[in-house]
């Protein structure tokens, strides 16, 4: 986190600087907004920035990310190393369109060389707002707690109805094991109900997530690449 982040988190502070700090994280959603605007329907990818290009989650995640970006869509990701890369580089590789929403961070996070386009943000909050927003299907490859976190709030804004009931995919059965069993372990326990287990897919199938994709995002939603009309006043480039 920045030193701003770290001192708005620690309780009530000066009122000027909580205001200015709003107006940071305004700025930065408007950046956002800017930046990404017209990257078309995505698929973001989720996942550890810790794997080389030789493991197999790095390779499995660029081999998924290809066939998710022939059916159309944009692959968006966090924009920086291991299974970012990976997906990124996927979609870069079959002629489709990858973007990042790139994290500033002091150590591990750096912009990957496949984005078509990218962002960089200071606020978690606000890159995790961004990844959601122009989904409509999410990818949750191995990783760690950025990952888990990511999965879990897309997976709750769409339990609560506060986002369409867009396809959430957990690849790799044998790294999620223990996910998997707490989740069961939920359902048994009464904290989510039987219908809630609908709402991820997990496989170790490449050609199963696309077809899941084709039936619970296209076929559901239908893949839309609204023409959206450039701002010549806003100094709109077109993407």
């Amino acid at each position: 986190m920045t030193k701003s982040e770290i001192k708005f988190l620690e309780g009530p502070q000066n009122r000027l600087k909580e205001l200015i700090f709003a107006l940071n994280v305004f700025y930065e959603f408007i950046k956002g907004f800017r930046s990404l605007h017209f990257v078309g329907p995505c698929v973001t990818v989720f996942g550890s920035a810790r794997f080389k290009a030789d493991h197999e989650y790095y390779q499995k995640t660029e081999l998924l990310s290809a066939e998710i970006a022939k059916l159309g869509f944009t692959i968006m990701t966090g924009g920086g190393p291991g299974i970012m890369e990976a997906a990124n580089k996927g979609a870069k590789e079959v002629g489709g369109r990858s973007v990042g929403c790139n994290i500033v961070l002091p150590f591990e996070q750096h912009e990957n060389e496949y984005l078509d386009k990218s962002v960089n943000i200071k606020y978690f909050f606000v890159r995790k707002t961004l990844l959601i927003k122009y989904s409509y299907a999410f990818v949750v490859m191995p990783g760690g707690f950025g990952t888990m976190d990511e999965y879990f709030e897309a997976l709750t804004l769409i339990q609560t109805k506060m986002l369409n009931e867009f396809p959430i995919i957990i690849f790799d059965k044998a790294y999620h094991k223990e996910l998997i069993n707490h989740i069961d372990l939920m359902k048994e326990k009464g904290t989510i109900s039987a219908d809630d287990l609908k709402l991820c897919l997990f496989t170790d199938s490449i050609e199963e997530a696309v077809n899941h994709i084709k039936v619970n995002a296209i076929s559901k939603f239908g893949l839309k690449h609204e023409k959206l009309k450039r701002s010549w006043w806003l100094f709109e480039r077109k993407y």
